[in-house]
């Protein structure tokens, strides 16, 4: 699902919202979670999951093509876990489905 599948979803569930508030909305709460993340606290979404920000620590890597060593500095990189209601969920769904495959192919 991208951004703008997001926003047309948003928009078809809720009737009083017009495409442009449904955009408005996802754009500040994306928004909102980035800043959070830039400043280093952790977002956490009951039954969906959590979003936190994980360090990389400096390490020497090597250039594919020439093989010499090079220093790849510390990153800091968003992490996200699901919440065990999301995974729990997508398990379901994802064993339904299987079972359907399974059905239309014998």
């Amino acid at each position: 699902m991208t951004r703008s599948d997001l926003v047309e979803e948003l928009a078809a569930r809720f009737a009083q919202l017009t495409h442009r508030d449904a955009e408005y909305a996802v754009k500040t709460i994306l928004d909102a979670m980035g800043d959070a993340l830039v400043r280093g606290h952790r977002i956490e979404i009951r039954g969906f999951g959590s979003f936190s920000v994980s360090r990389r620590p400096p390490r020497i890597g090597r250039n594919p093509r020439s093989g010499e060593s090079v220093q790849v500095p510390e990153k800091r990189v968003p992490h996200f876990k699901p919440g065990k209601a999301l995974r729990e969920a997508v398990d379901a769904r994802t064993a339904e489905l299987d079972a359907e495959a399974e059905r239309r192919k014998v």
